[in-house]
């Protein structure tokens, strides 16, 4: 496995398959069962947190954060992205079919009519609860749910 890959746009596929490598190469297999894999991610994610703990908000882009605190931040993304991919891979689930999916439903869940601009759950949107259509919203979702 190379240290840094130099191409752009590396794909879930890809990650994937260097994920099963990394982990047959090690036989490390025999501990990536869905839990404890879950539960290294949970871990991972709560290092990606200690990074922002007591910062405040910060603006995009991470301006003021030093190079060395950028790259910590990409390292933990990373921890998180990759248990993410593998933990996938081992229940069996294509993760960008399921994120396209679910693009897909919450395009219905809040469409753009009613939540244009707001932070609101779907179960708060106020006013009128018709999509374009004049269906109601909650009738697009459970369609949505059908499909």
């Amino acid at each position: 496995m190379s240290s840094v890959m130099e191409k752009e746009g590396v794909s879930l596929e890809e990650l994937k398959k260097k994920m099963a490598e990394f982990a047959k190469e090690r036989d490390w297999d025999q501990f990536h069962s869905p839990r404890n894999l879950l539960l290294a991610l949970v871990g991972e994610v709560g290092e990606l947190s200690e990074i922002f703990q007591w910062k405040g908000e910060v603006p995009r882009g991470l301006p003021d954060w030093k190079d060395e605190e950028k790259q910590h931040l990409g390292e933990e993304l990373s921890d998180v992205l990759l248990y993410l991919v593998r933990l996938s891979d081992i229940c069996g689930v294509d993760l960008g079919k399921a994120a396209l999916r679910k693009l897909e439903l919450n395009a219905i869940k809040y469409p753009v009519k009613l939540c244009k601009g707001s932070s609101k759950k779907h179960t708060q949107f106020d006013g009128d609860k018709s999509n374009v259509n004049g269906d109601s919203a909650a009738a697009a979702v459970d369609q949505g749910h059908q499909q």
